[in-house]
């Protein structure tokens, strides 16, 4: 009598949700900097705030806790509700449910940078792309809670520029996960780790 022995099925491959997480990031950014530059309404920001900067990057960092990466998951998960509450704090103090002053947001945005400038400092085990935006995120919102304690608004312009910076990179970020997969190589390299 013959034995026979079956092996175990394999694993679906699965996409990696960060490339979801860039984007949206990325492109929320984007918005909101094209509103400070006086480029575009208030409305369309919120909208993609909500619905992609906040609900699609809650679900991609948990989508990361799957895979084990807590740097990804700490950085959507948390970006995620960022853009939430950044557009509650927004609709709230706009219809007087519980007003936030100009330096309630600067504060708003310190305990921002404290967290940024932490995962700055682990960006530097990942790459190159995430250092970059790292380092542009957290110079534009220095320069933002600057203004937001009365710097004056060429500090809100040039950390529009460099949150610009910051979309540059994320974006870049997504095109590399997507064209890898795409081309079978690496098209768009993100660069090794400084540490």
């Amino acid at each position: 009598m013959s034995q026979t022995t079956t092996q175990p099925a394999a694993a679906p491959k699965l996409g990696d949700p960060a490339a979801v997480g860039l984007a949206a990031f990325g492109m929320c950014t984007l918005m909101l900097q094209l509103h400070a530059l006086g480029i575009v309404g208030m409305g369309p920001v919120l909208a993609l705030a909500v619905f992609y900067g906040g609900m699609a990057q809650v679900l991609v960092g948990l989508q990361e806790f799957k895979t084990g990466n807590n740097f990804a998951f700490s950085v959507f998960t948390s970006f995620g509700c960022f853009w939430l509450s950044f557009c509650a704090l927004i609709l709230a103090t706009k219809y007087g449910l519980f007003p936030a002053s100009k330096t309630d947001v600067g504060w708003f945005l310190i305990v921002w940078v404290l967290y940024s400038g932490i995962l700055g400092i682990g960006s530097l085990r990942t790459n190159k792309m995430l250092i970059g935006a790292f380092a542009t995120l957290e110079v534009g919102l220095i320069l933002l809670v600057g203004e937001h304690f009365g710097g004056g608004e060429w500090m809100a312009t040039w950390s529009a520029v460099f949150m610009l910076g910051t979309v540059a990179c994320v974006w870049y970020g997504m095109a590399h996960i997507i064209f890898q997969q795409l081309w079978g190589r690496d098209v768009l390299p993100v660069g090794k780790p400084l540490l």
